[in-house]
């Protein structure tokens, strides 16, 4: 075939010959010759079968200022080709359809060598020209099956390469695989210690921030805490006890807005002014009001909750004054649980201090429950959750004081709606 021929075609051996003849005369790719073959016979079937002649059109494009240019082969038939749209998905290479039932094919030629090519054959076999039976266009058997035989060498060759390149890709995805899970593995054991380091230091600071504990004859006294977070050891739920001079005991508790460390500083320096105002000897009813006008002019947005309590150990007379936060729980040992209500606003708040001094006595076995809001909140109902604050702490009155407020939060947290900084104090008259 020359470098611009046309044929026509009733058999397909007929158009297999022609086909393969174009690839050998431009020295394609034996494997695109077997596509291209394979494509021209799956296009024509149907047109031949019926007894309609294709036409089989090849030449060569010269090429665009590069070192070779493109062989263009044209199939054409009277039927629509582009009706079987799953046939002309799965073409082994792909062409370009045109109205009136032709597909073109497009294929770059190797460069000019003297051996034949690549994968590629020297000589020229023609084509049969007047579309005849298979005595006319097939050519010789012996070299049809000898070009079938090349082209499945070639078919194979490459299935073997695929396979090859399968297994090692296979075998590094297996290595990489192994790789990945040794340092997942190893970056997960880092982390476990990181966190068991970071929990420890955080447990440091927690405790750090704690007053020491008080012995107070008369007195049993301890608290639970627990943050929002198991990221932030601290919030802004703080507390503080003192023996003053005089033997009474000082408590306060505090619930600065907030979470993590911002919080901890606000409760910090709230709970320290009101420890300094009480060992200055300042009424009760006025430390609120005074550590307001102290802290104030330093952090204008500071907001924070307030609940102290003054205690006689001698006597069990209770005073309370209360700045926007939770009542205190009273639990007497012989009647009723009673919130002791006192009315007044909190640091930031506007017109801070306790509107007045609760006074109120304990007695033998009597018990006293100091609280943040994340006790009895975590449910997003308050009321409710002060009715389960009783029962708690009903619950759990007679147990050993360093035993009460730990237990008391475990009951109130068996749901949790509403994720805050708790704390539970507990301070207790030991039974006569």
């Amino acid at each position: 075939m020359t470098d611009n021929t046309t044929s026509h075609h009733h058999t397909l051996p007929s158009l297999r010959h022609a086909v393969r003849g174009v690839a050998r005369v431009h020295r394609l790719p034996v494997e695109t010759r077997a596509r291209l073959v394979m494509s021209v016979v799956e296009l024509a079937r149907t047109e031949i079968a019926a007894g309609r002649p294709v036409r089989l059109k090849a030449y060569a494009e010269p090429p665009g200022g590069g070192p070779a240019g493109q062989l263009v082969v044209t199939l054409d038939t009277l039927g629509d080709l582009t009706a079987d749209r799953d046939g002309i998905a799965d073409l082994p290479l792909p062409a370009q359809f045109a109205s009136g039932g032709s597909a073109t094919w497009r294929m770059l030629l190797p460069g000019p060598r003297g051996d034949g090519g690549s994968g590629g054959e020297a000589g020229t076999v023609p084509p049969a020209r007047n579309g005849g039976g298979p005595e006319a266009g097939s050519g010789c058997p012996t070299s049809e099956i000898h070009a079938v035989e090349q082209e499945l060498r070639a078919t194979l060759a490459r299935l073997d390469a695929l396979t090859a390149e399968h297994r090692r890709l296979k075998h590094e995805l297996a290595e990489t695989n192994r790789g990945t899970l040794a340092l997942y593995v190893q970056l997960e054991e880092r982390d476990e210690q990181l966190r068991k380091a970071h929990g420890q230091t955080l447990r440091e600071l927690e405790d750090a921030l704690r007053p020491a504990p008080i012995e107070v004859d008369g007195l049993e006294m301890d608290v639970h805490y627990a943050p929002a977070g198991t990221d932030a050891p601290t919030g802004g739920d703080l507390y503080d006890w003192l023996q003053l001079p005089d033997g009474t005991v000082h408590i306060t508790v505090v619930d600065a807005l907030g979470h993590g460390v911002t919080s901890t500083r606000g409760a910090l320096n709230v709970t320290h002014a009101v420890r300094t105002l009480a060992l200055e000897g300042h009424p009760l009813e006025s430390i609120i009001a005074r550590t307001a006008e102290i802290l104030m002019p330093f952090d204008s947005e500071l907001m924070s909750t307030v609940l102290l309590a003054r205690i006689n150990p001698a006597t069990g007379d209770l005073f309370l004054a209360n700045g926007s936060h939770p009542p205190a729980l009273l639990l007497p040992a012989g009647g009723e649980p009673e919130y002791l209500e006192v009315r007044g606003r909190g640091i930031g708040y506007p017109l801070p201090g306790s509107e007045r001094l609760l006074h109120a006595r304990m007695g033998p076995g009597d018990m006293l429950i100091l609280y943040t809001d994340g006790l009895t909140e975590s449910r997003k109902d308050p009321r409710e959750g002060e009715k389960r604050l009783v029962e708690a702490s009903r619950r759990h009155a007679d147990r050993p004081i360093a035993e009460v407020p730990g237990a008391i939060a475990e009951d109130m947290h068996t749901v949790i709606l509403h994720p805050d900084d708790t704390l539970a104090l507990a301070v207790r008259v030991p039974p006569a």
